[in-house]
């Protein structure tokens, strides 16, 4: 497997945060996959109010731009008032057409790393309710349920129900 370099995203990535997003919602739904994600559902808008907020991630490898992540440092909207002992995964893509198998594997392994450096002990996210298998993927990475959010309200879309995940990642070293 190549090497992964990640990088915080700036605005001139912009374009290629939207073509990443697309393109993983795209990839869903030739799977099957529906009622997660739909192209053209988030613009450049929506990254550039992350970015001011929280942290957008590209990872890339000797060909370019393989995937990325948000990272929010809090998550009231899903999980409610917390105390700061966590990070938020949000929008893990993988371009499907270049990156190598195990690609979001390792995407989440640098978003915990991430979590980690920045002291907090737990990487948080939470996934559609009804996708069975992306809430398999997340268990088998580690994650476990701890709860259920009913009715998040989407950006550019209607509100949805999700599964709430967790990772103790205080063994963790940055």
């Amino acid at each position: 497997m190549s090497e992964l370099r990640v990088r915080l995203a700036g605005d001139t990535d912009l374009p290629t945060l939207v073509r990443l997003r697309d393109d993983a919602a795209r990839w869903m739904l030739t799977r099957g996959i529906t009622g997660q994600w739909r192209p053209g559902e988030l613009d450049e808008d929506h990254f550039r109010r992350v970015m001011t907020r929280g942290e957008v991630w590209l990872a890339e490898d000797a060909g370019g731009v393989i995937g990325g992540w948000e990272l929010w440092w809090d998550d009231e909207a899903a999980w409610g008032p917390q105390p700061p002992v966590a990070g938020y995964v949000h929008r893990l893509m993988v371009d499907h057409a270049t990156a190598a198998p195990g690609t979001g594997r390792r995407l989440l392994a640098a978003a915990e790393q991430r979590v980690a450096e920045a002291g907090r002990t737990h990487v948080r996210l939470d996934c559609l309710a009804g996708n069975v298998p992306l809430n398999s993927y997340y268990r088998q990475a580690g994650y476990r349920v701890v709860g259920h959010k009913a009715g998040k309200p989407q950006p550019g879309g209607p509100p949805k129900s999700f599964t709430l995940l967790e990772k103790n990642i205080s063994g963790c070293t940055p």
